[in-house]
């Protein structure tokens, strides 16, 4: 394995979807565990600081370095053979989701976590920042899915974690009682995850979407609520787009005149009660009925019943990322980038964050983000685009604005990207002092160096 020092290929490894540009002294690309551990090993005796990556799809600049050796896993992607029995699957840290997904499905199993940019990260990315999805409503972020690691520590040593199969247990203080949750959403700041054995999930029997649109925003949101807390329906996902994200999703669809007076869309997954059974018709007339009782535009709800509508179904939500990332590279230049959020609130108060998010902007003179993602978990994303440095100060101060807001409310910062380096200036206002003492003392039991990922979280 050698470590290139050549500036075209540090360029390349230069950027990820935060928007900014960090050019990494090196980048060193490894294709197995041997040749990562004796990297480490080597990096430990120079003292050199090492960035773990993988597709670089990070929002928060986890995945980029200007401080020593940019580590690419993309090429540890090997998956091995799904095991039918146990449900399991064993991968490389730089194999896309998407792979995985496939796999998965071609072995009549599912794996549940479903980024939005599944085509684009690695399983060892999602681990990193335990990302979610719009199915994390009914099956949880990545990590309850990570059944064992196995991790390289910073001095090149081999750590294989695995999850306790108990139901009960109290030895030991709770923070030590799965050691693969050290490791789940650290960042590449403890250790790099090499490996992962990942847990598989039943096909669901049936699946049936619904973009459902709206007049007016409130009540798509209360919407939102009513189904979280119906006994009738049963959603996987519960996402929304605001006006804005539904005029992209429409325009991408090739359907500019569908809806044209809604100012929302939630768009549900439906799967039934026991998704693993075939318990008859999935309650249609259910979501109909409650889509009605909260004014939806009941004549222009699109169904999704069948596996290639289902992606496309997916495709109109992911439009919504895909067109705010051209927007913000298309600003550059000027100063500017697209500016994300990934905080979150207790889901009956989604609503009220949003229109106090709203106000802040305005009382700053900010256009308005562009607003959609996981309504059903409370967890929206705001995407502002700064057309220049100016105006990106402006959002800043916006957004800082709302963060506070949001903890108000009982919310968090990051729900899902992480905190790397865009959003640690915030982790002390969520973070008690005894919390960021305890995460530094496991970081310097980790890495007692603070040779790996430096700059994200801590």
């Amino acid at each position: 394995m050698s470590i290139s020092r050549d500036p075209d290929v540090r360029l390349s490894y230069a950027r990820d979807a935060s928007g900014l540009e960090m050019i990494p002294d090196a980048v060193a690309r490894p294709s197995t565990v041997t040749e990562v551990a004796a990297l480490l090993r080597e990096a430990t005796a120079l003292r050199t600081p090492v960035t773990a990556a993988g597709a670089q799809s990070s929002t928060t600049a986890a995945s980029i370095t200007d401080n020593g050796l940019l580590l690419s896993l993309r090429g540890m992607a090997h998956l091995h053979e799904v095991d039918t029995d146990a449900q399991t699957i064993r991968v490389g840290a730089g194999a896309l989701l998407a792979d995985i997904r496939r796999a998965a499905e071609a072995a009549g199993l599912l794996f549940t976590p479903d980024p939005t940019s599944e085509e684009e990260c690695t399983i060892g990315g999602a681990i990193a920042c335990n990302a979610s999805g719009a199915r994390s409503l009914r099956y949880g972020a990545t990590g309850p899915h990570v059944r064992a690691l196995t991790v390289l520590l910073a001095d090149g040593s081999m750590l294989e974690v695995r999850r306790p199969a108990l139901e009960k247990n109290t030895v030991g203080y709770p923070i030590a009682q799965d050691p693969v949750d050290w490791f789940v959403g650290s960042e590449g700041t403890l250790g790099i995850v090499v490996e992962a054995e990942l847990a598989l999930h039943a096909l669901p029997v049936q699946v049936l979407g619904l973009a459902i649109p709206f007049i007016r925003e409130e009540d798509a949101l209360a919407f939102v609520v009513a189904a979280r807390r119906s006994s009738n329906v049963f959603p996987r996902c519960l996402e929304f787009f605001d006006a804005q994200a539904f005029t992209i999703a429409r325009d991408a669809d090739g359907s500019p005149t569908w809806a044209l007076n809604a100012q929302a869309m939630v768009y549900v997954e439906e799967t039934g009660a026991n998704e693993s059974r075939d318990d008859g018709e999935l309650p249609l007339d259910a979501w109909l009925a409650l889509s009605e009782d909260y004014g939806a535009l009941t004549s222009d709800i699109r169904a999704y019943d069948a596996p290639s509508s289902l992606r496309d179904a997916r495709r109109l939500r992911h439009a919504v990322p895909t067109m705010m990332n051209e927007r913000g590279a298309a600003v550059r230049s000027a100063g500017g980038r697209k500016v994300s959020t990934d905080w979150a609130v207790p889901y009956p108060r989604l609503a009220s964050a949003l229109r106090t998010a709203r106000d802040i902007a305005s009382a700053h003179g900010v256009p308005q983000a562009v607003a959609y993602g996981h309504a059903g978990n409370g967890h929206p994303h705001q995407n502002f685009i700064a057309r220049d440095a100016d105006e990106l100060h402006r959002i800043e101060v916006v957004v800082d604005a709302t963060l506070r807001e949001v903890l108000a409310m009982g919310g968090t910062v990051a729900a899902e990207h992480g905190i790397g380096k865009l959003k640690r200036r915030w982790l002390p206002t969520q973070a008690t002092a005894e919390q960021l003492r305890v995460m530094r003392a496991i970081k310097h039991e980790f890495d007692p160096l603070g040779l790996l990922a430096p700059g994200n979280v801590l």
